[in-house]
């Protein structure tokens, strides 16, 4: 007798391992989508916080743009970067909002328009986040 598969036994085990796949990567994908969206929440949330702690202790105006390709803080008036980071299109995420630069004062408060809504979809994956008119931030799914 000989050891072996057959090759209706190997036909078998590839179809098996093909349901299995075409279950699980759906919902592997929807995760990492849901991932992604959540990290480039966290991001701008960041960005808003350094840039609000940086024009507290530097004590000047600072502005940061969110933009889909690039999240930027500089002092008011100036064209150099003080600092900035990946937008969320790196990941593949889409960013739907304004592009006007949210102020920050020397004390740590929004200047002028400063309210916004910022929308961030993957898949079928989104947050919402929300910048009131005094600055405050609020992440809604």
């Amino acid at each position: 007798m000989r050891r072996g598969v057959t090759l209706l036994e190997l036909v078998l085990v590839l179809v098996i391992v093909g349901l299995v796949t075409g279950i699980a990567v759906p919902q592997i994908q929807r995760v990492a989508d849901t991932l992604a969206v959540h990290h480039a929440a966290l991001e701008i949330v960041s960005a808003h916080r350094r840039a609000r702690m940086s024009a507290i202790l530097q004590n000047q105006v600072l502005e940061l743009t969110i933009r889909p390709d690039t999240l930027a803080i500089r002092a008011a008036g100036d064209t150099g970067e003080l600092w900035h980071a990946a937008g969320p299109s790196a990941e593949s995420v889409t960013l739907t909002g304004p592009t006007r630069a949210l102020v920050f004062s020397p004390v740590g408060l929004t200047m002028g328009v400063s309210n916004a809504t910022y929308r961030l979809s993957r898949g079928t994956a989104t947050r919402t986040i929300i910048v009131s008119r005094l600055g405050r931030l609020r992440i809604t799914p």
